[in-house]
């Protein structure tokens, strides 16, 4: 699998040589394949700039490593149209050589693809330890003295981050009892205390500790936020239990705490969701599965190694391309715009449409198909859209339907462009705040639709068990029951049918029968206790015609009240 970096201004350098096998190439031009590369490569670069000048992130760590995969796929794709990488980017080209390489981490997808690694392994002499999100560094101590510190870089050669160590009280500048030489490996991260990555999150913490890194100086304020995971020392002995009883006796006890010996993917299980769901120091978003014996430092590559393997956190902020834009009408005649998405995966949701909320929105924000958003899942379970991560240089057109069309009181019928709204006129009336018609949702009122049994808002109440039945995947019992359901419907009370077409909220107001309250004005209803802007909603919905023609034909079959 592709390497893993987690330093996200040398993401794209790293990456270069992955291959690309899982997503089909994009149906572009030339010209179209060049404008969105550079388009998606000043983005990124903007990112960039701001980790290195002010430690800002722009975008969720998730997001950003979504976005660079995204661009080196379209660089794969269309090799003669790209823009150069970033080469001006100190770390992606530092010249200061890492005395181990850094081997990066092949991430599995699932439980069970981990199950299989072990087992190949016979599930002995492995260890996991949590998969702090912060960015790598290498340590290098002589007779027990921090000699040097280098950034990941491209796994062989890095940034000279000796000064900015020596800064970070984090980082021990002496180890004692330690052996001559010394090399460590680990994760310099932002101190969160208390932090619960189920409910926190990323919180960009990466972004955070990567940006100052990346800045000329670091200021005392910042490196106190800083803090060390060592999660390995390649130079040190042979097995574990002696690795971790070395690391104790210099002083990092606070990284063998983190560090479990596992027999199964129960034992992995267990600590994945420990470290997930209570409070760390750190954000971490996965575990790492590792041996404890490996071969020997001096053969490691700057490539993930069979040794260790990753497994993250369900993702908290997608990117998702826009397949297209949709608008739905609901029963007050509110027009929401709707994102369809190339389907992406939060925690265990698959993510297919979001909501824009309004049409301002939209507008504002301006989405068409093909442009990158961000998603997020509110409370864990509905999809969020958080922003436009940037736009296709290609701008489709939008057919917006006519706000001047829909208000509370429009489509009480089958006709163009009421689709949306009658539905959910009907989902309203056989809703729980209406006749509590039992088994009709928004599916089953779209089926009466499509067999052309409904065309008014009540024609529903004249539908018999045989017509029912003729509707497709019905089937003979269900019609019979709703059949049923429907002519119970007629004994409801006179105020669950008010509320049920859509009367506008009355509070403890007494309903006394269709004649009266139809006749009321606005006056009226002010003298009753309404303030003047319900009088005024109340007098007009009682006075539509569409309105009295349904109070007419629930007269005429002696429905109470009317």
């Amino acid at each position: 699998m592709c390497k893993e970096w987690l330093l996200p201004v040398i993401f794209i350098a790293g990456l270069v040589s992955c291959p690309v096998w899982s997503q089909d190439c994009p149906v572009w031009s030339s010209t179209q394949a060049r404008a969105e590369m550079i388009a998606l490569h000043d983005r990124l670069d903007g990112w960039n700039h701001a980790y290195r000048t002010g430690g800002q992130s722009p975008v969720d760590d998730a997001v950003y490593d979504q976005a660079s995969k995204r661009f080196l796929r379209w660089r794969n794709c269309f090799p003669e149209q790209a823009p150069p990488l970033f080469a001006h980017l100190a770390d992606a080209t530092g010249n200061v050589r890492s005395p181990v390489a850094q081997t990066g981490l092949a991430k599995l997808s699932d439980g069970p693809a981990l199950a299989a690694w072990m087992q190949v392994r016979e599930n002995k002499d492995l260890w996991v330890q949590p998969k702090a999100d912060g960015v790598a560094v290498t340590l290098l101590y002589i007779d027990g003295q921090l000699s040097e510190a280098t950034s990941r870089g491209d796994g062989l050669h890095g940034s000279d981050w000796t000064v900015k160590a020596q800064g970070i009280d984090a980082i021990p500048k002496h180890l004692p009892h330690a052996p001559t030489r010394v090399v460590l490996q680990g994760e310099i991260y932002w101190r969160v205390p208390g932090h619960v990555q189920a409910s926190d999150g990323g919180i960009s913490a990466r972004s955070a500790v990567a940006g100052a890194m990346a800045r000329d100086t670091l200021d005392v304020v910042t490196a106190a936020h800083i803090g060390l995971f060592v999660w390995d020392w390649p130079s040190g002995p042979a097995d574990m239990p002696a690795r971790l009883a070395g690391l104790q006796a210099m002083g990092l006890a606070d990284s063998v705490t983190y560090i479990h010996t596992v027999s199964s993917i129960d034992d992995v299980q267990r600590w994945r969701e420990q470290w997930y769901r209570h409070a760390m120091p750190f954000a971490a978003d996965g575990t790492v599965v590792r041996q404890g014996h490996r071969p020997p430092a001096s053969t490691w590559q700057p490539a993930p190694p069979a040794w260790a393997v990753a497994w993250k956190y369900p993702a908290a902020q997608a990117l998702a391309e826009v397949r297209a834009v949709t608008f739905t009408v609901g029963r007050s005649g509110r027009i929401t715009p709707v994102l369809e998405l190339e389907p992406v995966e939060l925690d265990d949701h698959r993510v297919q449409r979001v909501s824009v909320g309004s049409v301002a929105r939209w507008k504002a924000l301006d989405i068409r198909p093909g442009d990158q958003v961000e998603i997020a899942l509110a409370g864990l379970t509905i999809p969020r859209l958080q922003s436009v991560v940037w736009r296709t240089q290609l701008r489709a057109e939008v057919a917006v339907p006519d706000q001047q069309t829909h208000d509370p009181l429009s489509c009480w019928h089958v006709a163009t462009g009421c689709g949306d709204q009658f539905r959910a006129r009907l989902v309203w009336l056989g809703g729980k705040q209406g006749l509590k018609l039992n088994g009709m949702g928004a599916d089953t009122w779209q089926a009466l639709i499509d067999a052309g049994l409904i065309h008014d808002l009540l024609d529903w109440m004249n539908l018999t068990s045989a017509q029912l039945a003729r509707v497709p995947n019905l089937g003979q019992a269900r019609a019979a029951a709703l059949a049923q359901t429907f002519a119970d419907a007629r004994n409801r009370p006179f105020s669950d049918w008010l509320h049920a077409l859509g009367m506008p909220p009355t509070g403890d107001m007494p309903l006394p029968d269709w004649t009266t309250l139809s006749t009321r004005s606005g006056s009226d209803w002010q003298a009753v206790g309404a303030g003047q802007a319900k009088s005024e909603r109340l007098a007009t919905f009682f006075a539509h015609p569409d309105l009295r023609a349904q109070a007419e034909r629930l007269h005429a079959i002696n429905v109470q009240g009317f």
